[in-house]
């Protein structure tokens, strides 16, 4: 084990682990490769959605009843 990784304790729901476990025994990953990866891709899914939010902080924001009266005028509600 590399010294530069952090020890921690998780709780799973045990389908959560059994699933996990089966999952590492058939990829030949170790469980904690695998939550590493579902971790780094949570945090690069939520680096994209910031940097979308940042691209388009100039548009002007609209109400939600607005936008749901204009579907209703144009007869898409």
């Amino acid at each position: 084990m590399d010294k530069s990784n952090k020890r921690v304790t998780v709780y799973l729901q045990p389908a959560y682990h059994r699933a996990l476990r089966v999952k590492a025994a058939e990829t030949e990953y170790s469980v904690s490769e695998l939550i590493n990866e579902a971790i780094r891709n949570a945090l690069r899914e939520d680096s994209l959605d910031l940097d979308a939010f940042e691209a388009r902080s100039g548009e002007p924001s609209l109400a939600f009843e607005d936008v749901l009266k204009k579907l209703r005028k144009d007869g898409k509600l």
